[in-house]
């Protein structure tokens, strides 16, 4: 059994990140969950690099929200490395952002992303945004082993 992360944060504005960590954890689905503040930083989870050396690589997050503007390195980039490795190819990643541009939407369903959600402006809505995210991801999809 996978006792380790389920959900993996990747975004870089704080008050973001703590929105969607109060949601998620109203509804139990926060405990096992990681934020990282960079695509940098998401990529060595993952991939068990730098401080995450060490980790056992095949305890993959149940999904990834990854926002789409991020230092270091940004979320396109991520996703791009995310489904051209073998071992994380298979893992949802929704695309958390506050972008509605065209193009971006295109590159990130062209490069193999599971959900594209425009982060709602308003707090209630994106309480409510981020719970069925994390229920639908958590409790109803059904991933490959």
């Amino acid at each position: 059994m996978n006792t380790g992360i389920e959900i993996l944060l990747a975004e870089d504005n704080t008050s973001d990140a703590e929105m969607t960590i109060d949601a998620l954890k109203k509804n139990g689905l926060g405990n096992k969950l990681l934020h990282v503040k960079d695509g940098a930083a998401a990529l060595d989870f993952l991939f068990a690099e730098g401080e995450y050396a060490g980790r056992n690589i095949e305890n993959k997050p149940k999904v990834i929200l990854l926002d789409l503007k991020m230092p270091k390195v940004n979320g396109i980039e991520v996703l791009q490395r995310i489904r051209s490795d073998e071992r994380t190819k298979y893992i949802p990643v929704v695309m958390l952002t506050s972008s509605r541009e065209d193009p971006d939407i295109k590159t990130c369903y062209g490069l193999g992303v599971n959900s594209y959600v425009v982060k709602p402006v308003g707090f209630d809505e994106f309480q409510k945004a981020i719970t069925e995210l994390g229920l639908y991801w958590m409790i109803v999809n059904q991933q490959p082993q």
